[in-house]
Protein backbone atom coordinates (compact mmCIF):
# COMPACT_ATOMS: atom_id res chain seq x y z
CA UNK A 1 0.00 0.00 0.00
CA UNK A 2 2.92 2.34 0.76
CA UNK A 3 5.65 2.58 -1.70
CA UNK A 4 8.44 5.26 -0.97
CA UNK A 5 11.06 6.82 -2.92
CA UNK A 6 14.20 9.14 -1.41
CA UNK A 7 15.72 11.66 -3.57
CA UNK A 8 19.05 12.93 -2.89
CA UNK A 9 19.91 16.67 -3.41
CA UNK A 10 22.18 17.65 -6.44
CA UNK A 11 24.37 20.60 -6.81
CA UNK A 12 24.16 22.79 -10.01
CA UNK A 13 27.51 21.70 -10.93
CA UNK A 14 26.57 18.06 -11.03
CA UNK A 15 23.37 18.81 -12.80
CA UNK A 16 24.83 19.97 -15.64
CA UNK A 17 26.55 16.63 -16.77
CA UNK A 18 23.52 14.55 -16.36
CA UNK A 19 22.20 13.26 -19.79
CA UNK A 20 18.06 13.18 -20.22
CA UNK A 21 18.10 9.66 -18.22
CA UNK A 22 19.65 11.51 -15.11
CA UNK A 23 18.04 14.50 -15.51
CA UNK A 24 14.61 12.13 -15.09
CA UNK A 25 15.73 10.43 -12.50
CA UNK A 26 16.50 13.38 -10.34
CA UNK A 27 14.17 15.69 -10.83
CA UNK A 28 11.00 13.93 -12.64
CA UNK A 29 8.34 12.11 -10.27
CA UNK A 30 6.54 9.68 -13.44
CA UNK A 31 4.40 7.20 -11.10
CA UNK A 32 2.84 8.80 -8.25
CA UNK A 33 -0.86 7.54 -8.39
CA UNK A 34 -1.61 4.12 -8.85
CA UNK A 35 -4.90 2.76 -7.75
CA UNK A 36 -4.66 1.14 -3.81
CA UNK A 37 -2.00 2.58 -2.97
CA UNK A 38 0.07 5.69 -1.36
CA UNK A 39 3.32 6.85 -3.58
CA UNK A 40 5.82 9.52 -1.75
CA UNK A 41 8.99 10.59 -2.61
CA UNK A 42 10.82 11.64 0.25
CA UNK A 43 13.66 14.57 -1.23
CA UNK A 44 16.50 16.18 0.48
CA UNK A 45 15.40 19.66 -0.49
CA UNK A 46 14.52 20.77 2.85
CA UNK A 47 12.76 17.35 3.60
CA UNK A 48 9.86 17.65 1.08
CA UNK A 49 7.44 15.29 0.64
CA UNK A 50 5.19 14.87 -2.66
CA UNK A 51 3.61 12.09 -3.91
CA UNK A 52 -0.25 10.67 -4.55
CA UNK A 53 -2.60 8.53 -2.80
CA UNK A 54 -5.70 7.12 -4.65
CA UNK A 55 -8.43 4.73 -2.58
CA UNK A 56 -10.41 3.33 -5.40
CA UNK A 57 -13.10 1.85 -3.53
CA UNK A 58 -10.68 0.99 -0.37
CA UNK A 59 -9.59 3.27 2.46
CA UNK A 60 -6.20 4.24 2.72
CA UNK A 61 -4.24 4.77 6.00
CA UNK A 62 -0.86 6.83 6.10
CA UNK A 63 0.37 6.57 9.54
CA UNK A 64 4.49 5.55 10.05
CA UNK A 65 6.34 6.33 6.77
CA UNK A 66 10.29 4.78 8.21
CA UNK A 67 12.19 7.46 6.21
CA UNK A 68 11.17 9.95 8.65
CA UNK A 69 12.09 8.30 11.68
CA UNK A 70 9.10 9.65 14.01
CA UNK A 71 6.16 7.15 15.16
CA UNK A 72 3.50 8.86 12.72
CA UNK A 73 4.49 10.75 9.71
CA UNK A 74 2.82 14.24 10.63
CA UNK A 75 4.24 14.18 14.20
CA UNK A 76 6.84 16.87 13.30
CA UNK A 77 5.46 17.68 9.93
CA UNK A 78 2.54 19.26 8.27
CA UNK A 79 0.86 18.68 5.11
CA UNK A 80 -1.36 19.94 2.26
CA UNK A 81 -3.46 18.06 0.24
CA UNK A 82 -4.87 18.52 -3.03
CA UNK A 83 -8.25 16.62 -4.85
CA UNK A 84 -7.08 16.37 -8.08
CA UNK A 85 -10.21 13.43 -9.02
CA UNK A 86 -13.74 12.90 -7.92
CA UNK A 87 -15.61 13.74 -4.92
CA UNK A 88 -13.64 12.38 -1.74
CA UNK A 89 -13.04 11.95 2.03
CA UNK A 90 -10.07 12.15 4.25
CA UNK A 91 -9.86 11.67 8.04
CA UNK A 92 -7.26 12.60 10.77
CA UNK A 93 -7.09 14.43 14.48
CA UNK A 94 -11.10 13.14 14.44
CA UNK A 95 -12.90 14.33 11.50
CA UNK A 96 -13.40 13.76 8.08
CA UNK A 97 -13.65 16.15 5.21
CA UNK A 98 -15.50 16.27 1.74
CA UNK A 99 -13.46 17.30 -0.59
CA UNK A 100 -14.48 17.73 -4.25
CA UNK A 101 -11.83 18.56 -7.35
CA UNK A 102 -9.36 21.30 -6.74
CA UNK A 103 -10.29 21.92 -3.28
CA UNK A 104 -7.09 21.40 -0.62
CA UNK A 105 -6.84 20.42 2.38
CA UNK A 106 -4.20 21.65 5.54
CA UNK A 107 -2.75 19.71 8.45
CA UNK A 108 -1.06 21.07 10.88
CA UNK A 109 1.47 19.23 13.28
CA UNK A 110 0.48 16.13 15.35
CA UNK A 111 -2.67 15.22 13.07
CA UNK A 112 -1.83 11.55 13.61
CA UNK A 113 -2.85 8.84 10.74
CA UNK A 114 -4.35 10.10 7.78
CA UNK A 115 -7.58 8.32 6.02
CA UNK A 116 -8.00 8.63 2.26
CA UNK A 117 -11.58 7.46 1.08
CA UNK A 118 -14.03 7.85 -1.93
CA UNK A 119 -13.29 8.44 -5.44
CA UNK A 120 -10.53 11.03 -4.42
CA UNK A 121 -7.65 11.52 -6.27
CA UNK A 122 -4.90 13.00 -3.69
CA UNK A 123 -1.89 14.78 -4.19
CA UNK A 124 0.17 15.31 -1.32
CA UNK A 125 3.00 17.82 -0.24
CA UNK A 126 4.42 17.77 3.06
CA UNK A 127 7.13 19.81 5.01
CA UNK A 128 8.48 19.78 8.40
CA UNK A 129 7.19 21.87 10.95
CA UNK A 130 8.03 23.41 14.28
CA UNK A 131 4.67 24.48 15.61
CA UNK A 132 0.81 23.40 15.45
CA UNK A 133 -1.66 25.26 13.59
CA UNK A 134 -5.51 24.61 12.75
CA UNK A 135 -6.04 22.59 10.32
CA UNK A 136 -8.13 23.87 7.42
CA UNK A 137 -10.36 22.78 4.16
CA UNK A 138 -9.77 25.58 1.50
CA UNK A 139 -12.02 25.31 -0.80
CA UNK A 140 -11.65 26.43 -4.09
CA UNK A 141 -14.03 29.33 -3.49
CA UNK A 142 -11.81 30.04 -0.29
CA UNK A 143 -8.91 30.65 -2.47
CA UNK A 144 -6.90 34.15 -3.21
CA UNK A 145 -7.43 34.65 -6.67
CA UNK A 146 -4.35 36.43 -8.64
CA UNK A 147 -4.59 37.29 -12.61
CA UNK A 148 -1.40 37.62 -14.81
CA UNK A 149 0.39 37.55 -18.18
CA UNK A 150 -1.66 38.42 -21.37
CA UNK A 151 -2.87 36.57 -24.40
CA UNK A 152 -0.54 38.55 -26.25
CA UNK A 153 2.65 36.49 -24.50
CA UNK A 154 0.77 33.55 -24.33
CA UNK A 155 1.13 33.32 -20.51
CA UNK A 156 -2.22 34.85 -19.79
CA UNK A 157 -3.14 32.31 -16.42
CA UNK A 158 -4.56 32.22 -13.06
CA UNK A 159 -2.99 31.99 -9.61
CA UNK A 160 -4.55 30.61 -6.63
CA UNK A 161 -3.41 30.49 -3.35
CA UNK A 162 -4.62 27.91 -0.94
CA UNK A 163 -1.74 27.53 1.72
CA UNK A 164 -0.89 31.15 1.79
CA UNK A 165 -0.22 33.72 4.59
CA UNK A 166 -3.50 35.45 2.63
CA UNK A 167 -5.27 33.06 3.00
CA UNK A 168 -4.45 30.78 6.48
CA UNK A 169 -1.29 30.47 8.69
CA UNK A 170 0.98 27.59 7.82
CA UNK A 171 4.72 26.85 9.26
CA UNK A 172 6.68 26.70 6.33
CA UNK A 173 4.69 25.25 3.52
CA UNK A 174 3.20 27.10 0.91
CA UNK A 175 0.62 25.95 -1.87
CA UNK A 176 -1.58 26.94 -4.77
CA UNK A 177 -1.98 26.38 -8.57
CA UNK A 178 -1.90 27.82 -11.43
CA UNK A 179 -4.09 27.52 -14.76
CA UNK A 180 -3.68 28.55 -18.03
CA UNK A 181 -6.54 30.05 -20.36
CA UNK A 182 -7.17 28.86 -23.72
CA UNK A 183 -4.71 30.33 -25.98
CA UNK A 184 -2.19 30.63 -23.33
CA UNK A 185 0.75 28.33 -23.12
CA UNK A 186 3.69 29.93 -21.02
CA UNK A 187 3.60 29.73 -17.32
CA UNK A 188 6.21 31.82 -15.28
CA UNK A 189 7.28 34.33 -17.59
CA UNK A 190 9.62 35.76 -16.85
CA UNK A 191 11.35 33.19 -14.77
CA UNK A 192 12.74 33.37 -11.55
CA UNK A 193 14.68 31.57 -8.74
CA UNK A 194 14.90 31.68 -5.05
CA UNK A 195 17.93 30.60 -3.38
CA UNK A 196 16.00 31.03 -0.06
CA UNK A 197 13.31 28.30 -1.23
CA UNK A 198 12.75 24.33 -3.18
CA UNK A 199 10.03 24.26 -5.25
CA UNK A 200 7.57 21.31 -6.30
CA UNK A 201 5.54 21.14 -9.71
CA UNK A 202 2.59 18.69 -10.21
CA UNK A 203 1.56 18.78 -14.21
CA UNK A 204 -2.12 17.44 -14.44
CA UNK A 205 -5.59 18.17 -16.27
CA UNK A 206 -3.82 17.15 -19.66
CA UNK A 207 -4.53 14.93 -22.56
CA UNK A 208 -2.95 11.47 -22.09
CA UNK A 209 -0.86 12.42 -25.50
CA UNK A 210 -0.08 15.82 -24.62
CA UNK A 211 3.47 17.02 -22.82
CA UNK A 212 4.95 20.39 -20.93
CA UNK A 213 8.12 21.47 -22.12
CA UNK A 214 9.35 21.98 -18.25
CA UNK A 215 12.44 24.72 -17.98
CA UNK A 216 14.93 23.59 -15.19
CA UNK A 217 18.50 24.38 -14.90
CA UNK A 218 20.97 27.63 -13.47
CA UNK A 219 19.92 30.91 -15.58
CA UNK A 220 22.67 30.67 -18.16
CA UNK A 221 22.92 26.95 -18.05
CA UNK A 222 19.39 25.96 -18.75
CA UNK A 223 17.90 22.14 -19.12
CA UNK A 224 15.01 20.63 -19.62
CA UNK A 225 12.20 17.92 -19.29
CA UNK A 226 9.56 16.70 -20.86
CA UNK A 227 6.73 15.98 -18.51
CA UNK A 228 3.35 14.23 -18.78
CA UNK A 229 0.20 14.04 -17.26
CA UNK A 230 -0.04 13.77 -13.28
CA UNK A 231 3.89 13.94 -12.79
CA UNK A 232 5.73 16.14 -11.26
CA UNK A 233 9.14 18.33 -10.77
CA UNK A 234 11.63 18.69 -7.75
CA UNK A 235 12.85 22.20 -8.54
CA UNK A 236 15.91 23.27 -6.53
CA UNK A 237 16.48 26.95 -5.48
CA UNK A 238 19.23 27.20 -7.92
CA UNK A 239 17.24 26.29 -10.40
CA UNK A 240 14.54 28.05 -12.98
CA UNK A 241 10.69 26.66 -13.46
CA UNK A 242 8.88 27.44 -16.47
CA UNK A 243 7.12 25.46 -19.05
CA UNK A 244 5.21 25.67 -22.26
CA UNK A 245 2.69 22.94 -22.77
CA UNK A 246 0.53 21.53 -25.40
CA UNK A 247 -2.96 21.90 -24.79
CA UNK A 248 -4.87 23.46 -21.84
CA UNK A 249 -3.23 22.25 -18.52
CA UNK A 250 -2.65 23.58 -14.56
CA UNK A 251 0.28 22.57 -12.14
CA UNK A 252 0.25 22.70 -8.57
CA UNK A 253 2.68 24.49 -6.92
CA UNK A 254 3.91 24.04 -3.59
CA UNK A 255 7.17 25.19 -1.65
CA UNK A 256 8.91 24.92 1.59
CA UNK A 257 12.29 26.96 3.17
CA UNK A 258 13.19 29.67 5.15
CA UNK A 259 10.41 32.01 4.28
CA UNK A 260 6.39 31.95 3.48
CA UNK A 261 6.59 35.26 1.52
CA UNK A 262 5.48 34.75 -2.16
CA UNK A 263 6.78 37.47 -3.56
CA UNK A 264 10.53 36.39 -2.77
CA UNK A 265 11.61 35.76 -5.95
CA UNK A 266 14.88 36.55 -8.21
CA UNK A 267 13.30 37.06 -11.42
CA UNK A 268 14.92 35.84 -15.12
CA UNK A 269 14.23 37.91 -17.93
CA UNK A 270 14.06 36.01 -20.80
CA UNK A 271 17.04 37.52 -22.94
CA UNK A 272 18.85 36.51 -19.90
CA UNK A 273 18.44 32.97 -20.50
CA UNK A 274 20.96 30.53 -22.24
Amino acid sequence: MLHVETRHAVHADHAKRLDTKGLRSHFLAEDLFSDGEIRLVYTHYDRFVLGGAVPSGTPLVLDHVSETRTPGFLDRREMGIVNIGGTGQISAAGETWDMSYGDVLYLGMGAGKVTFSGAGRFYLTSAPAHRAFPHRLVRVSDAKEVRLGAAATSNKRTIRQFIHPLVMESCQLILGYTTLEDGSVWNTIPSHIHDRRMEAYLYHGMAPESRVLHLMGEPQETRHLFVANEQAVVSPPWSIHSGAGIGEYTFIWAMAGDNVDYTDMDFIQPEDLR
